[in-house]
């Protein structure tokens, strides 16, 4: 049954307190649970290479589709959180997760692996994660930034925890065993969805139902079918292309991106910066480890980078709101990823430890400001009302620079056997991508300053230049009606 119909028989359900932080405790041991748990990848990377005889770009084929699936799957949870709700959602997602690192438990070749760990867990954090995100839009009104903003510091929780667990385990018990009670831990993002009850935001449903938007379809065929005609099949193929045209329309928003040059800029910008932006989560602890750095110490520095997170993140995200940068977060942004790319050479110096561990640090800084302001640069971009299908274009691609990157990164250093190549990718990619939206950026604000000066009139002035777009909660009512699914970087 659809969450609206459960939320019809439980009664109204009050925002911003109560139930709603049990909630947000919920929504912050799933970032944990989903987002966390590739950044542990990298502590198997070389058992796996060794048990199933891989190279470099055969192993970490594994953990490229795991999160290009977390992230690239958003508008199919959009889709099943509109139907089924946002309990059903997580829930099947943690059932997902479980099944697929049970599973991969008993994988016998890296192949196997691509499907179990990568395709299976990688959709099913996607579904327990964003539609996690989702339900806080329902919960929360007033706090609703907060909310958000507190619900984030569990992918830097996962960050910390989950490679400190991961070496400790494999010393135990060797992969296999860890990877069969990951499965188990995964199971709990059931329970966390669990927690998650429907919640009546107001007279309707707090999800729209499906079948709403077919209801004028299906009564215009009702109608010809009662009259004793049938419909035409020409028109039964221009009707089922229009409906394809919405649906891709609605979660993939082509026109805002040929239209809008702040929008095209930016997802070009981060694609092309996300072919970089994992390579030192995946390739960092076994560079380490080939540089005698000893493999608890070369686990701990992802940990590193987890705990910074957890700090600065917030700090990051405050600042950014300030009004001093109101239309200027893309600006603050481009140094971020700058700066990441920048702090890879730190790698290429030196691999002693304690070098690695200032490396962590300045990484997990820029990461921080990457991971703040994503999503609220891709707000100021776009109005509101489309933000929702802006992000489904904007997560498909990156997924898929996400899943290429590493794969090939990693067959350049089977060709080279020199793992510095693996910073110097991460560093041209990012560099790049932070010059290209810097600069590009620039130049627009420029084009549509001079274009005011000479009153030169735009078509969609106002919604088509880079400018700041109102962020402020919406009312109980229209938040009812609209599910946006996030992810995070």
């Amino acid at each position: 049954m659809s969450q609206g119909g459960a939320a019809a028989r439980e009664g109204a359900k009050p925002q911003d307190r109560g139930w709603a932080w049990m909630v947000l405790l919920a929504a912050v041991l799933l970032q944990g649970l989903t987002l966390g748990f590739p950044s542990c990848i990298g502590v198997f990377f070389t058992d796996l290479q060794h048990d199933f005889q891989a190279s470099n770009s055969e192993t970490s084929w594994f953990p490229s589709i795991m999160v290009a699936v977390l992230h690239g799957g958003g508008p199919l949870c959009s889709i099943l959180v509109k139907r089924f709700g946002c309990r059903f959602a997580v829930m099947l997602g943690g059932l997902l997760s479980g099944v697929g690192m049970v599973s991969s438990s008993f994988c016998q070749s890296i192949s196997q692996l691509y499907l179990t760990a990568g395709l299976i867990t990688g959709l099913g954090s996607c579904f327990s994660f964003q539609a996690g995100v989702t339900v806080l839009g329902y919960y929360f009104v007033r706090w609703r930034t907060l909310a958000n903003a507190m619900a984030s510091t569990g992918v830097s929780l996962g960050f910390t925890l989950w490679p400190l667990l991961s070496q400790y385990l494999l010393d135990e018990m060797g992969w296999r065993n860890t990877f069969l009670i990951f499965g188990g831990i995964l199971l709990n993002c059931c329970v966390c969805g669990a927690i998650m009850r429907p919640v009546q935001l107001t007279s309707e449903s707090p999800l729209e139902s499906p079948k709403s938007a077919e209801e004028p379809g299906r009564r215009s065929e009702g109608a010809q079918l009662s009259n004793g005609t049938s419909p035409h099949p020409e028109l039964q193929q221009q009707t089922r292309r229009t409906a394809c045209f919405q649906m891709l329309q609605k979660y993939l928003a082509f026109d805002i991106f040929c239209q809008n040059k702040g929008y095209q800029i930016y997802t070009i910008g981060v694609t092309w910066m996300m072919m970089g932006f994992a390579l030192p989560h995946i390739y960092l602890v076994p560079y380490a480890i080939q540089n005698g750095v000893e493999e608890r110490r070369a686990a701990l520095l992802i940990s590193v980078i987890g705990l910074i997170n957890i700090f600065i993140r917030p700090f990051t995200g405050l600042l950014s709101g300030h009004r001093v940068f109101t239309g200027r977060r893309i600006y603050l942004f481009s140094l971020a990823v700058l700066l990441c790319g920048l702090s890879n050479f730190i790698c290429v110096i030196s691999a002693e430890f304690s070098v690695l561990i200032i490396y962590c640090v300045i990484l997990s800084i820029a990461m921080s400001g990457i991971g703040a302001l994503t999503f609220q640069v891709l707000m100021d971009v776009v109005e509101m009302d489309r933000f929702s299908s802006a992000l489904g274009l904007f997560t498909i691609l990156e997924s898929t620079t996400l899943l290429i990157g590493p794969p090939l990164t990693g067959l350049l250093v089977d060709i080279t056997s020199d793992f510095h190549y693996v910073f110097y990718n991460s560093s041209f990619f990012l560099i790049s991508a932070a010059l290209f939206m810097g600069l590009s950026f620039c130049a627009l604000e420029k084009k549509n300053k001079s274009k005011e000066a000479s009153k030169v009139p735009l078509d969609n002035h106002s919604r088509y230049q880079y400018s700041e777009m109102p962020t402020e909660p919406q009312s109980e009512t229209q938040s009812s009606s609209v599910v946006v699914y996030i992810t995070s970087v």
